[in-house]
């Protein structure tokens, strides 16, 4: 790449960040408090999770032990609400859309600014989400159908234990995306290249062997329309790590409400392996 191209590239993601920043601004004064898909949509999105520093070296042991569905973007120091590496303007307590607030296995609230709430005790985990290599299957012309119908992706608890950590166990979570087979085999390579974001499905086909029983009944999401010549894909979910968090029953846990999710400075195709 020449020097004009370089900073052209440069520019175009300059102008891209700035996008993130604005939406995160629309979120911090109030004007914004529903789910993020669309906004800023080539940028990385990250599930949130907030716990007393007591319970945070488990839980990051329980995502290390299970990268896939809980794959960690950032994690922060106890009590910083900043985030860097994800963002130079980022503030945790505010740039998220809407909040779920849970005390002991059950939610309390669901705001929009956890200014007090905050405390020095609190740690940040960033986790990645299936919003990057949406943006990938999009790009490649490849179909969502929970997109074309308007509804959330489609989430199920499975049979598929994780690796527990201290009080953290639980089952995985996965999101479901039907697709024709010649999509489906390009669905896998284009999400293969996304491992900071689930990378490649954990399951295709019989939802029954992953302990599903009706996928007209999600556990989370919106059902969607399956055609009769498609087949469902499964990927890990980043809602995994908040049925640990309902098993473990800490006695303050602070995530982001479904869809509503931290919109970083980073870019999905920075996510991506060659």
């Amino acid at each position: 790449m020449n020097s004009g191209l370089a900073l052209d590239a440069v520019k175009f993601d300059m102008e891209k960040k700035t996008r993130a920043a604005q939406a995160r601004e629309r979120i911090r004064s109030g004007a914004w408090a529903g789910h993020t898909s669309g906004l800023a949509d080539e940028h990385v999105q990250g599930n949130v999770v907030i716990l007393p520093k007591a319970w945070a070296e488990d839980f990051q042991l329980y995502c290390e032990r299970n990268p896939r569905p809980c794959p960690l973007l950032a994690v922060s120091k106890p009590g910083e609400a900043f985030l860097p590496k994800l963002g130079t303007d980022i503030d945790i307590r505010t740039d998220v859309p809407k909040y779920r607030v849970w005390r002991d296995g059950a939610m309390v609230a669901e705001p929009t600014d956890l200014s007090d709430l905050w405390s020095d005790d609190l740690v940040t985990f960033i986790i990645g989400c299936s919003f990057s290599f949406e943006q990938a299957l999009l790009s490649a012309g490849l179909p969502l159908r929970h997109v074309e119908q308007g509804r959330n992706v489609a989430m199920y608890r499975t049979n598929v234990p994780t690796v527990s950590a201290g009080p953290f166990s639980g089952p995985m979570v996965v999101s479901m995306r039907p697709m024709r087979a010649a999509d489906a085999i390009q669905a896998i390579q284009v999400t293969a290249r996304f491992p900071a974001v689930h990378g490649a499905p954990v399951h295709i086909g019989d939802p029954k062997l992953i302990g599903i029983s009706e996928l007209g009944q999600p556990d989370y999401g919106d059902a969607v329309d399956i055609m009769p010549d498609e087949l469902p894909l499964f990927w890990a979910c980043g809602v995994t790590p908040q049925a640990a968090l309902q098993q473990a029953r800490p006695p303050l846990c602070i995530t982001h409400a479904p869809g509503a999710m931290l919109i970083t400075d980073l870019l999905n195709h920075q996510l991506a392996i060659s």
